[in-house]
C-alpha cells in the first residue's frame, strides 16, 4: 500500500487490513469498502455485521452432503423432488448455487471442501472423500458426476475418485470440456454450465 493510501485512522486500518484479506479484495479495493462503511448510516453497518455473525453463528454443514445450510440435512438433500439416484461431486458449496443456478440438474450433491494439492500439502484425507465413499455403498447411486473445477487440482481430483467410484459398478461422468481450463465453477455463467452438465461425458 502507497503511502497516500495509509488511513489516518488506526480503526480504519485495522478495518482495511481485514477485508483486504478477503478473496478478490485488494489494498485499494479494501479502502474504497471501508472509507464507504464508514460514510454509511449506522444502521446499515449494523446490518452488515449482524448479518456475518449470524451466517457464522447459524449455519453448520449438512451431515450427508456437506453444503452450507442452516437445518441439517440441508433442503437439496431432504427434499423428495431430487433425483437420489445421481450425485454430482463439487470442490466448494459456492459450487452448487452455480450449478443450481442452471436449473437443469435435478440430483444431489456430495461437497469436498477442498482439492488434492500435493504441493499444497492437501490431500485425500484432508477433503470429504471417506465421507462420499461411505454414501456409496448403499447401492441407491447410479452415476457420479464429477464437477471439480477445471484446473490442475480439479483433474488430479477427479482421476482420484475416477479410479475409487469406477470399481463399485457406478457411472462416472465428467463435466463437458465447455468449461475453459484453469478457471472456477462458481464464475461460469449459465450456458456455460448448462452445456457442460447436459454434454457431460463418461469419465
Amino acid at each position: 500500500m502507497n503511502q497516500g493510501l495509509i488511513p489516518t485512522s488506526e480503526a480504519v486500518s485495522r478495518l482495511v487490513q481485514e477485508l483486504n484479506k478477503l478473496p478478490g479484495i485488494g489494498p485499494k479495493s479494501a479502502q474504497r469498502l471501508a472509507y464507504y462503511l464508514l460514510r454509511a448510516p449506522q444502521e446499515q453497518a449494523s446490518l452488515l455485521a449482524q448479518a456475518i455473525l449470524s451466517a457464522k453463528q447459524e449455519t453448520k454443514l449438512c451431515s450427508i452432503c456437506f453444503n452450507v445450510t442452516d437445518a441439517d440435512p440441508c433442503p437439496i438433500c431432504r427434499s423428495d423432488q431430487r433425483d437420489r439416484t445421481k450425485v454430482c461431486i463439487v470442490e466448494q458449496p459456492q459450487d452448487i448455487l452455480a450449478l443450481e443456478h442452471t436449473r437443469i440438474y435435478n440430483g444431489l450433491y456430495h461437497v469436498l471442501h477442498g482439492a488434492i494439492s500435493p504441493t499444497e500439502g492437501v490431500g485425500a484425507d484432508n477433503i470429504r472423500i471417506k465421507e462420499l465413499m461411505e454414501r456409496l455403498q448403499n447401492g441407491s447411486v447410479d452415476e457420479v458426476i464429477l464437477a471439480t473445477n477445471p484446473n490442475l487440482e480439479g483433474e488430479q481430483t477427479a482421476m482420484y475418485l475416477n479410479k475409487l467410484i469406477s470399481p463399485l459398478g457406478i457411472r462416472v461422468t465428467r463435466l463437458a470440456r465447455g468449461l475453459p481450463f484453469g478457471t472456477e465453477l462458481e464464475y461460469a455463467d449459465d450456458i456455460t454450465l448448462t452445456r457442460a452438465i447436459e454434454g457431460r461425458q463418461e469419465f
